[in-house]
């Protein structure tokens, strides 16, 4: 059963013969408890489409249904179910507030735990992150860049959604401090079985993650399928150029091989 269906899904800028097509006629599904790596150069559209699927880019033709259920539907409360991570966690998170009370503040919009269970539910969530306890009377100033993500990533948790978005979550963090972002989405993925879209440019971290790949280019499909087979057979010429431009691209046959081995906060 899919969690994510997106069909025929289209959003253009602008009108007439000024319109530009960001994501064009695109259909994809993600079934439930899967990790789905949405994979394609800076302006393929692969951000954009992200963002309609959170509900925060209107589209301009198709539609994107969450359980079967039309996001557009008001009647259903689409923002819990879909939570994004950005790339820069800043958009999340407030300056003047601590990350305590930055995850408290979601934990109680949800409604997900009473009055005297807030802090339990903070100290999970911190936990959830490999985050410690004392992390909750820190402000994001205070944070390394790693650190800022992993709260980032806790307060979407927070929200107790569906499916997360990851939207080049690793892209600005130094090489070690990714591999340990990496590998805690894996681990979240492991342990709550929420059906992640997983954004990047990074064919190398999507067969990492993935359990399936879809390419886009220029706001288009132009591949998709198991991460292994995409990777190692690909059929479309901006899939094959996308390996070629990897360092070790032959790596990537063994999936013993994991791109993320180094250790980080």
């Amino acid at each position: 059963m899919s969690t994510l269906d997106i069909e025929t899904a289209t959003v253009a800028f602008g009108r007439n013969r000024d319109a530009v097509t960001a994501v064009d006629d695109v259909s994809l599904s993600v079934p439930s408890g899967t990790v789905l790596g949405l994979v394609g150069e800076s302006g393929s559209g692969k951000s954009t489409l992200a963002r309609a699927v959170a509900g925060l880019q209107p589209l301009t033709g198709g539609r994107i249904l969450v359980d079967g259920i039309d996001i557009r539907d008001r009647a259903h409360r689409h923002g819990r179910k879909v939570q994004m991570v950005f790339q820069d966690p800043y958009t999340s998170l407030n300056p003047r507030m601590n990350v305590g009370a930055s995850l408290a503040e979601v934990v109680r919009a949800n409604g997900s735990a009473g009055p005297a269970g807030v802090d339990h539910a903070v100290a999970a969530l911190l936990d959830n992150v490999r985050l410690s306890t004392a992390t909750a009377a820190k402000y994001p100033g205070q944070l390394s860049g790693g650190m800022r993500q992993r709260v980032a990533v806790a307060r979407a948790l927070a929200a107790r959604p569906r499916i997360l978005i990851a939207d080049e979550i690793t892209s600005a963090l130094d090489a070690s401090v990714q591999s340990a972002v990496l590998n805690l989405v894996r681990d979240i993925h492991r342990e709550l079985g929420l059906t992640i879209l997983f954004i990047s440019h990074n064919l190398a971290v999507v067969r990492y993650l993935a359990d399936a790949t879809a390419v886009m280019y220029r706001g288009r499909i132009v591949e998709q399928g198991p991460s292994h087979d995409v990777i190692t057979a690909p059929r479309h010429d901006y899939t094959r150029r996308l390996i070629g431009s990897l360092p070790t691209p032959g790596e990537f046959g063994d999936p013993s091989r994991s791109p993320v081995t180094h250790p980080g906060p």
